[in-house]
């Protein structure tokens, strides 16, 4: 008999991103001539169910759009993932949430996001009982109010779920939220951001791991071409060094970190076990083209 997937939910945002390649990021008040510019499917919870769902978990994703074009070229994106689209809801007051990215030759970016749609989430999308039942990990990220990242901490800690928060783009945290997250998921800049460490090498992000470990159980730093680091609030401690891969776009490679990283642990894998799929599949992703 099949073992069935581990269950994982995602409570997040859904942006349509408009992506620009240039030779460089403009500078204050500079024009750049870009190469190309590309519609893609993102948002932090969109990416990570995706990432999710690749990886093998039985993804539930709750998230929100507008009626708009966005949300069309949004929910068509789902479906070619073979993602469930019963839990996304669709508003008539605001438009779907959006993103302009902008790449430069050295496979960086700097995007600006329109929350729009996503603004809407709260307790009412997420009392099916169907989200919940069976499911293991749950999956956050600051791309949705708090109020709404709340509530499904909540809910998931009455489930008996472990509960993940990638915590991007940087926002303070109320300790409230923060008491009821498991595995907090930062890169270098949300890092110094929460704990003052400034992160320049995988050293300095095992610091800053550790710091972060005084107020959650589990604390990941990744820290892009130097690796990842890991600390736990009863003083276990690693890091990994980044494997050595050919950069094209590092545009996504957090969520499908956090998407991997949160697939694992819902088969029980082990934490640096289930940290070094994720480094690996993150590096994947990193060397193909978008």
């Amino acid at each position: 008999m099949t073992e069935p997937k581990a269950g994982v939910v995602v409570v997040g945002s859904l942006h349509y991103d408009l992506m620009i390649d240039a030779p460089d990021r403009p500078r204050k008040g500079e024009t750049v001539t870009g190469t190309r510019w590309y519609p893609k499917f993102g948002g932090k919870g969109g990416n990570q169910a995706v990432a999710a769902h690749h990886a093998g978990a039985d993804t539930r994703f709750v998230g929100a759009l507008g009626t708009d074009n966005f949300a069309d070229f949004m929910l068509e994106a789902l479906k070619a993932q073979s993602l469930d689209t019963r839990w996304i809801t669709q508003t008539n007051d605001c438009g779907s949430g959006m993103s302009v990215a902008i790449m430069d030759s050295e496979g960086d970016y700097g995007a600006v996001i329109v929350t729009g749609a996503n603004a809407i989430l709260g307790s009412d999308h997420i009392s099916d009982e169907g989200i919940w039942s069976g499911a293991r990990t749950l999956i956050l990220q600051n791309e949705i109010p708090e109020s709404a990242n709340l509530h499904a901490a909540r809910a998931a800690k009455n489930h008996g779920m472990l509960i993940g928060l990638n915590a991007a783009p940087s926002r303070t945290l109320s300790d409230e939220f923060l008491n009821l997250v498991d595995v907090l998921v930062v890169n270098a800049i949300e890092a110094q951001d929460l704990c003052g460490v400034a992160v320049t090498d995988l050293a300095s992000a095992l610091s800053a791991a550790s710091a972060l470990a005084n107020r959650v159980p589990h604390a990941i730093v990744t820290a892009g071409g130097d690796g990842v680091a890991y600390a736990s609030n009863s003083h276990e401690v690693f890091s990994i060094e980044a494997e050595t891969v050919e950069l094209v776009s590092t545009h996504g490679a957090g969520d499908v970190f956090v998407g991997t990283l949160f697939a694992a642990l819902a088969r029980g894998t082990d934490m640096k076990t289930a940290v070094t799929q994720s480094n690996f599949a993150a590096a994947l992703h990193v060397s193909r083209k978008p």
